[in-house]
């Protein structure tokens, strides 16, 4: 069988108004990331990433060079924002709506929550469907799984909703887990898929044993 490693990115930048670039933890954790990969043995035929800039840093700081796919991008968080909320596409009313709650972190999730349930519900708005980013997120893998021939691995650095897309419908056949696995997607998280003569498998989601628990972050 072949392997294929999801990972998804090491922490951004949240809050920052370039959310695309890794934080210091963030970079710590990819260095992480890296290590478990050699210690581990782990020397892939192929490497693939989203092109957004943090897919394509946490491949670098852990040591390898990545080829672009866009279908591993992520969805686009900032329109699921203002397609709930217009007002929020100027981000000074988000933050400072965010700050009058006294916990913004807190407030921000369960705006965010509202929003992604929004869109997965297929409201109109949007440049891209829910439906469509499983499928493109779903076509992707598998054309990753085309590329390996028997017993070859694949290392893929993404995002935690194509990793939850693809799981979620190895997992069910369909959709519906992903608003389960998406928030809970840690940081540099591996999930191992294998791909045989039945097809595609999850066998391990969300694995993140190189991360300390001060290293250990969501957003």
């Amino acid at each position: 069988m072949a392997v294929i490693y999801l990972v998804r990115h090491a922490q951004a930048s949240f809050g920052s108004k370039n959310y695309d670039k890794l934080s210091d933890l963030g970079e710590k954790q990819a260095l992480a990331l890296g290590n478990t990969f050699r210690v581990r043995g782990i020397i892939p035929d192929l490497v693939m990433s989203g092109s957004m800039k943090r897919h394509a840093k946490t491949a670098t700081l852990a040591g390898f060079a990545p080829e672009a796919d866009h279908g591993y991008d992520e969805f686009d968080h900032d329109q699921l924002i203002v397609a709930h909320k217009p007002a929020y596409k100027v981000r000074a009313f988000l933050m400072a709506d965010l700050a009058r709650t006294g916990n913004p972190k807190r407030a921000f999730q369960d705006m965010f929550t509202a929003a992604t349930d929004r869109w997965i519900s297929g409201a109109d708005g949007y440049t891209e469907t829910f439906q469509a980013f499983c499928d493109r997120s779903n076509d992707a893998v598998r054309r990753t799984a085309d590329r390996l021939g028997k017993g070859e691995t694949a290392v893929v650095f993404t995002s935690g909703g194509p990793i939850a897309a693809v799981a979620s419908r190895l997992l069910s056949g369909g959709d519906g887990l992903w608003a389960k696995l998406n928030p809970v997607t840690i940081n540099t998280a591996i999930t191992k898929v294998v791909s045989g003569r039945s097809g595609l498998t999850v066998v391990s989601y969300n694995e993140h044993g190189h991360l300390d628990k001060q290293e250990l972050t969501y957003r």
